[in-house]
């Protein structure tokens, strides 16, 4: 049993450094926006790379985990989103945003291969009556590496205030140079590091015996096209989709709109920090929920959650300054409980057809790559205030979900 907690212990580590770095992406979007004076549906292709990732990925991914099992696949996603990290450094230095764009998709592809190891692998991993709530513990630590990491990268990242276009012309080449390096330097030095600790886990992972679980014999076995015949499957695939892209599209956006004059006119920097209230938010509501749903059916929790997670990016929009600030920041609190509940409710009465579920469901995740760009579409059309109408849309959605669900029993 020590032997299974200390296995655990090392796995949840994996959980909070995918959620470290998922939520860094919010940071580096405005910071990459600036330096390569991109729009912001050109900036949200780092999300649609990352998030791609997830569609492209997943199902090879098990393919893989099958012939290597658990452990080799989780010493292959580290290594392989350790060589993500790594083409930060080049992409900095040339300075080449496509080339950062592919450095995303290999970080993305590195860490769905990691969760598409890790999630079963924790659930199996002691008795089967206290699975949930070894996950749960786990995604906890997600949610604070998710919380931790805007803050830092607010510190480091931001830290070298970006020049305009304007402000580029009137350097001299000593001054351009120097300004680049500076800029470069505040990428690659963070990712360098994270290649480190990415690299040296996987090591760890390599040279430690863990409990034999094959994955093979664990998975779910069922005809090709039966998990599609269940609706409430489609229908919370197509929860996921919009969910995962709703949050996304928030957090990719809040940096720029809590610099908007009219909001809080914070700098970048200033503005990082408080993205850390939104992910904290959702850490915060993940333990609330889990002992909410203990006596409350899930649905109902699900459809209120919903309900007020809409009602606050709809007063976001009609509001101006402080008000517009907290209430977008505040859906994070009710965003926490959303992915694992859609997920569970959408595989329940599904028996022997769970995995083939729950891999439709994961490759639902690409949402988070799609809502960002057509997002970022309607932010160069008609403003970043009022494109957040596109998560009202997204949490409508959900809260319908969670009514019927709860209506079905």
């Amino acid at each position: 049993m020590n032997h299974d907690k200390g296995s655990l212990t090392l796995l949840t580590s994996l959980f909070f450094i995918w959620g470290f770095i998922t939520s860094l992406n919010d940071i580096l979007i405005p910071h990459l926006k600036s330096v390569f004076t991109l729009n912001y549906t050109e900036a949200m292709l780092v999300q649609f790379c990352f998030f791609a990732a997830y569609f492209v990925v997943s199902v090879p991914s098990g393919y893989l985990v099958k012939k290597i099992a658990y452990k080799g696949g989780i010493i292959a996603g580290l290594s392989l989103a350790g060589s993500g990290c790594l083409l930060f450094y080049p992409a900095a230095s040339l300075p080449s945003y496509p080339l950062f764009l592919g450095a995303f998709f290999v970080l993305a592809s590195g860490i769905t291969l990691l969760q598409v190891a890790a999630n079963p692998y924790v659930t199996l991993l002691g008795k089967p009556s206290t699975a949930s709530s070894r996950l749960t513990l786990t995604q906890a630590f997600n949610s604070l590496g998710t919380t931790i990491a805007p803050y830092l990268g607010a510190l480091f990242i931001l830290d070298t205030a970006v020049k305009t276009v304007d402000q580029l012309k009137l350097l001299n080449a000593d001054e351009l140079s120097t300004y680049q390096a500076a800029q470069a330097a505040a990428v690659q030095n963070p990712y360098l590091l994270l290649a480190a600790v990415l690299f040296f886990i996987a090591a760890i992972f390599a040279l430690i015996k863990l409990p034999d679980i094959d994955a093979a014999d664990t998975q779910m076995s069922g005809s090709d096209d039966s998990a599609w015949a269940h609706k409430h499957l489609v229908l919370g695939a197509i929860g996921i989709f919009v969910y995962v892209g709703s949050e996304v599209s928030i957090g990719s956006f809040l940096i720029n709109f809590l610099g908007e004059a009219d909001i809080a006119g914070l700098t970048e920097q200033q503005a990082g920090k408080y993205v850390s209230f939104y992910w904290g938010g959702a850490m915060i509501g993940r333990f609330i929920g889990a002992g909410v749903m203990q006596t409350i059916q899930p649905g109902k929790v699900l459809a209120f959650n919903a309900v007020m997670a809409a009602l606050l990016v709809l007063m976001t929009m009609l509001g101006s300054g402080s008000i517009a600030m907290w209430t977008i920041l505040a859906v994070g609190l009710f965003n926490s409980i959303m992915f694992p509940t859609i997920f569970s409710l959408a595989l329940s009465g599904l028996g022997k057809h769970t995995g083939q579920g729950s891999g439709i469901l994961c490759a639902a995740i690409v949402g988070g790559a799609i809502l960002p760009v057509v997002q970022g579409f309607f932010a160069d059309q008609i403003g970043i205030q009022q494109a957040f109408f596109i998560p009202v849309l997204g949490y409508s959605y959900i809260a319908y979900y969670g009514w019927r669900s709860f209506s079905r029993f």
